[in-house]
């Protein structure tokens, strides 16, 4: 019987964000080594499904590094990176769509055994991510940065009740494929959408103090506290293009964005649906909260 208590306390603190969130866009990104663990991404996008049939309208933007890594390895090619930029031949580029061609086809297989419908698609088709080459001293070859995204398709399928797949690499002006940060492709992705949250699913608790200290963890910050934490290099490392995707996708008028650790079971649902959440959620508020108050 307490065990039924239980459940059913935890149904009832849901019922507010179920109806807060009904018919509204949550766009995911979900990447890393994650990807690889079949346990974590079954948990994952079991909320995903749970989301669309809670009536939200949840879209996956996924990346894909370590089976980029292991199909080059195949092809003798060894990765090489320029300012955390994976540098990308033309004999790379290739890789890169196909291995996250694969890893999308997977996604949507599994999201389909879960009796939800999902499509799946790459930035390149119908000029869905339109990118520019981003230039650096070095030549690094078909990297690119977000320039436009086109909704056309994503707004028929999320009209349909059909979960997007999106794989990030882009279209450039004149016919070329270019690698986008899965990151930043998601956090446009999420402000042509005007959707209401954003999530980037990483391998850490979220923002902390002290790296390394669940127990320092930033659960709310605004706009100001994230430049002050960049400013004192709190923020650091791979937590940068994270932390500056969620600011982006705010400045671009999504609602909130959060950074939580989608090796927990349930992640998404936790953050979403309970009161307390499990991660980092960045708000817009102007001025910095007590949480950062002197830095």
């Amino acid at each position: 019987m307490e065990d039924a208590i239980k459940k059913s306390k935890v149904l009832i603190e849901a019922l507010p964000y179920i109806k807060k969130f009904f018919h509204k866009v949550f766009v995911i990104k979900f990447g890393g080594s994650a990807l690889s663990d079949k346990e974590i991404r079954h948990s994952v996008l079991e909320d995903i499904v749970f989301m669309n049939y809670a009536g939200m309208k949840p879209v996956l933007v996924h990346g894909g590094g370590p089976f980029i890594n292991e199909k080059l390895k195949d092809a003798k090619k060894k990765p090489r990176f320029v300012e955390g930029l994976r540098v990308t031949d033309k004999k790379t580029m290739e890789i890169v769509d196909s291995a996250l061609m694969e890893v999308n086809a997977v996604l949507v297989d599994e999201i389909k055994k879960m009796h939800s419908e999902a499509f799946g698609l790459s930035g390149k088709e119908n000029r869905l991510i339109i990118a520019k080459k981003i230039k650096r001293k070095e030549d690094i070859g078909f990297v690119g940065s977000v320039e436009s995204v086109d909704t056309t398709v994503l707004g028929k399928l999320i009209d349909d009740n059909i979960i997007p797949v999106i794989s990030p690499v882009a279209l450039g002006s004149e016919g070329d494929l270019y690698n986008v940060n899965a990151d930043e492709a998601a956090s446009h992705i999420a402000m042509a959408l005007k959707a209401e949250k954003f999530f980037i699913l990483t391998n850490v608790t979220g923002i902390m103090r002290e790296q390394g200290k669940p127990e320092t963890l930033y659960p709310s910050l605004s706009l100001s506290d994230v430049d002050a934490l960049l400013r004192k290099k709190i923020v650091s490392e791979g937590m940068i293009p994270k932390t500056r995707a969620c600011t982006n996708a705010l400045e671009g008028k999504v609602k909130k964005a959060h950074i939580i650790n989608g090796t927990l079971s349930h992640a998404l649902l936790l953050e979403i649906f309970t009161d307390k959440g499990i991660g980092t959620e960045i708000i817009k508020l102007g001025r910095q909260t007590k949480a950062t108050e002197g830095l």
